[in-house]
């Protein structure tokens, strides 16, 4: 149970530090990079939602978890990763029309 958190927070820090990447790419002028960064933070996301979906397979066979902050951690990064993701987008495609 703890290595599926601790990838779903692996993936889930990769995917944003990529996203901030391609912000700092679009910047630059640099949009084929900076899409190639997008594209590469959505595999790290999936991966972080493949792990994620573990635990939510489990409970809804009816197994009950116990209380895991490390989860609630997890989950909290895995979340932020999406939306700064999807800020990121926005990003690079207000820098487009500069």
């Amino acid at each position: 149970m703890k290595q599926t958190i601790l990838n779903i927070i692996m993936y889930s820090g990769e995917a944003r530090s990529l996203a901030v990447e391609a912000i700092q790419s679009a910047k630059k002028g640099d949009f084929d990079k900076a899409k190639e960064l997008l594209d590469e933070a959505d595999e790290q996301i999936a991966s972080g939602l493949v792990e994620q979906l573990y635990f939510i397979q489990k409970e809804a066979s009816g197994e009950m978890l116990d209380f895991s902050f490390l989860l609630v951690h997890a989950q909290d990064h895995l979340m932020n990763a999406i939306t700064f993701k999807e800020l990121a987008e926005e990003f690079v495609e207000v820098y487009k029309r500069k």
